[in-house]
């Protein structure tokens, strides 16, 4: 008898996480053999749902399992907002490290206690940048402007310590809002701004590389509890070899949608080091407020994994 495996996402066919999807489900059908099939629901957005909805559909067992963003589960586990110290993690390379490491560990110890999820890997959810109707080159140039970001308050409150009003909106009504003028700006990786069509209207793009987003591989623990050991073993390896496969897309498609942006027209600011140190001491209070918050032994080991990449 096949094991079935309901997986959702919420993003379009180009998206890096549905092709991470599709790669999951091909490698779960080579290394299962036939006994479990993964089915990939990519984009449940299209049926009326919001994003979020992924969570809720998870934990209840609507689904088995999904991928969302880590600040998402942020309020429930709040360790997860280690991740969200804006300016903080300088590159692809080290946030790996860490995410693979001692703290990604615990990270999956601390979702599990407090939640119906297991954590079975970290897909990359972008380096995060600044869309807007007009360019921004300064922390001058962000004030008073509606920007659209994450339902987090640590995330929040760095935008507003920039001189933003922050705005949290849901990924499936962003565009309109984008496009009507609800919000003058919003920060999201280059995959999203050109694959959700934000560069129609936002025809400034800000390389300000203030966040790499961190989104969970989750399945409901339920349903990992009810899998015999060789399934939990074949969805493991599938999910390890998805995992590698999606974060070289995610790096692939950074190059590919800068080239699409700039061939459409949009303005893409890139700052330097200077610049982008202005912005990051300008919001470093509220990073402090955010890292004060957890425990002291794991912001050690994050600073020690990070330093150590």
């Amino acid at each position: 008898m096949t094991i079935r495996i309901r997986f959702g996402g919420y993003q379009g066919e180009k998206s890096v996480h549905t092709r991470g999807g599709r790669t999951l489900a091909a490698e779960l059908a080579r290394v299962g053999g036939g006994d479990v099939s993964l089915e990939f629901d990519e984009n449940i957005v299209v049926r009326g749902h919001k994003a979020a909805d992924l969570l809720s559909m998870t934990e209840e067992g609507a689904l088995d399992g999904c991928y969302f963003s880590s600040s998402y589960l942020a309020k429930r586990v709040p360790e997860l907002g280690i991740f969200d110290q804006h300016f903080v993690v300088p590159d692809r390379r080290r946030a790996y490290a860490v995410l693979d490491g001692e703290l990604g560990e615990r990270l999956k110890n601390k979702v599990a206690a407090a939640t119906g999820y297991t954590v079975l890997g970290y897909w990359d959810n972008g380096l995060r940048h600044i869309s807007s109707r007009k360019a921004i080159r300064t922390p001058d140039d962000c004030e008073g402007l509606k920007l659209r970001t994450l339902a987090n308050e640590d995330h929040q409150r760095v935008f507003r310590s920039l001189g933003f009003d922050p705005r949290a909106i849901d990924v499936r009504d962003l565009p309109a809002a984008v496009e009507d003028g609800t919000v003058d700006a919003q920060e999201n990786p280059l995959t999203n701004i050109y694959n959700f069509g934000l560069h129609k209207t936002h025809r400034c793009i800000t390389l300000s590389r203030h966040l790499l987003g961190v989104a969970l591989v989750l399945f409901r623990t339920e349903s990992v509890e009810a899998w015999p050991d060789e399934t939990r073993s074949a969805v493991e390896k599938a999910v390890a070899e998805a995992t590698r496969a999606q974060r070289r897309f995610a790096e692939e498609d950074d190059d590919i949608c800068r080239r699409a942006l700039v061939q459409d027209g949009v303005e893409i600011i890139d700052l330097g080091d200077a610049e982008r140190a202005r912005f990051a001491a300008l919001c470093r209070q509220e990073v402090d407020t955010t890292r004060k918050a957890f425990d002291e032994e794991l912001i050690s080991l994050f600073d020690k994994e990070l330093d150590a990449a």
